[in-house]
């Protein structure tokens, strides 16, 4: 088994917050939805980039929140274990057992299952699947965008960003064009963590998962006996995935569908509202289109979509110090890493030309960076590209509602005004 570095142990900062919020416990989903979580993240940067906090409503956790650090232990994953779950919550003890159902799927597995897995869908987003979709994938953009209304309000948020990610989604399962907007509501019920603070709530997600299960099942009877096909329930089908126990299905279901959605829609709307933030880098975009490659790569690192990723220990160690134990969560915190003064100049700004503009954590690292990569950066680039055509400006009309959560970053409505330049 791969062993990490042992340095010298060092004072760990301990908060407890069973009895005292504190700031540092930052699984809070109102410093997301108030857009207040970077001085927190960069207080912990500077004072204790590797800090436990306790008594949390998802238990106990460490915080990890810089990019050399998170980059080591992603790239240990014998030692840091995704088979417990790649969220802060894991096992919630306040569910009933019949609501604290767990959902294999590969992103939360460990080698040798996720490399067997992993290997099935892969296939859909090489380099020469992107080339085969991209003229596809251009002409729905470009078919939205013409159907916007240029000096009126609207909901970038519904009209641009759902609306393009929900259709690729819809495109890669081959899934009935009516009903996509199945796939938006389900991918909102799937990556709410929150939802497991409360029996309510958890009761109502595993609702909308059950019925994207079986929406699911009845596609994946009707291709059974038919030929091998690009969709990905095709690939499934005819590979090891085929026997696949229910549970693993809607596992898989709910990584692709969140994966494929989530992450895409709201760094389209982090394209709207960054470069209402950064309206010099906005203006240079527009002078230079040649620009939007690099534009694509900061969008992303500046958004980072998902905010963590968790992982857990699977011995004792010493983690840059500090003494963790077998069954530890460690989050992973990309939203910081991304920001992280030590590796980034001008971390929190939108800057076009920024050096190795790709070297964000937005994707995670190592055997578990983002499958869908690719296409999710195809998306965007092909968004920009088609508004610098019709030299498009998106003029964001007041603060966007957010997603109240610590996982997804991202964005709910955003009222804008299209004009031109």
């Amino acid at each position: 088994m791969a062993t990490a570095a042992k340095p010298e142990p060092v004072e760990t900062i301990v908060t407890d917050v069973s009895e005292t919020p504190h700031p540092w416990d930052v699984s809070v989903s109102d410093i997301y939805v108030e857009d207040r979580w970077q001085p927190i993240f960069k207080e912990m940067r500077e004072k204790a980039p590797v800090n436990k906090v306790v008594g949390s409503a998802y238990g106990d956790y460490w915080n990890v929140t810089t990019y050399k650090e998170i980059q080591h232990i992603e790239a240990l994953p014998d030692l840091y274990s995704s088979a417990k779950g790649i969220t802060i919550i894991t096992d919630p003890d306040n569910l009933p057992d019949d609501l604290n159902i767990q959902l294999p799927m590969f992103i939360a597995m460990d080698r040798p299952e996720h490399t067997e897995q992993r290997r099935v869908i892969a296939p859909a987003f090489t380099p020469a699947e992107m080339t085969r979709m991209t003229d596809e994938i251009r002409g729905r953009t470009a078919e939205i965008l013409d159907a916007l209304p240029v000096g009126e309000t609207f909901d970038w948020v519904d009209k641009v960003s759902i609306e393009l990610t929900t259709q690729m989604l819809a495109i890669l399962f081959d899934f009935p064009w009516e009903d996509r907007r199945k796939l938006t509501e389900w991918s909102d019920w799937m990556g709410d963590v929150e939802s497991s603070l409360s029996i309510e709530s958890r009761r109502e997600q595993l609702e909308h998962v059950y019925e994207a299960g079986a929406y699911f099942q009845r596609l994946w009877d009707e291709r059974l006996e038919k030929g091998e096909a690009p969709d990905l329930l095709s690939r499934m089908i005819h590979s090891e995935m085929r026997n696949m126990d229910q549970f693993t299905f809607m596992g898989n279901l709910m990584l692709l569908i969140v994966g494929g959605n989530d992450t895409t829609r709201n760094s389209m709307s982090g394209y709207a509202y960054g470069f209402e933030q950064f309206p010099e880098q906005r203006k240079m975009l527009e002078d230079d289109p040649e620009l939007i490659p690099a534009a694509v790569q900061e969008l992303i690192r500046w958004q980072t979509p998902l905010a963590h990723m968790r992982r857990t220990v699977t011995e004792d160690h010493q983690m840059f110090g500090h003494e963790v134990k077998e069954g530890d969560a460690v989050i992973l915190w990309y939203i910081s890493a991304n920001r992280d003064e030590n590796f980034f100049d001008r971390p929190d700004d939108i800057w076009l030309e920024r050096p190795k503009p790709g070297r964000h954590l937005s994707f995670g690292y190592g055997i578990h960076r983002c499958v869908g990569a690719r296409l999710a950066e195809l998306q965007l680039r092909l968004l920009l590209e088609e508004m610098a055509k019709r030299k498009l400006r998106v003029n964001v009309l007041g603060e966007p509602d957010r997603v109240s959560a610590c996982f997804v970053h991202g964005y709910k409505k955003m009222d804008v005004e299209l004009s031109t330049y």
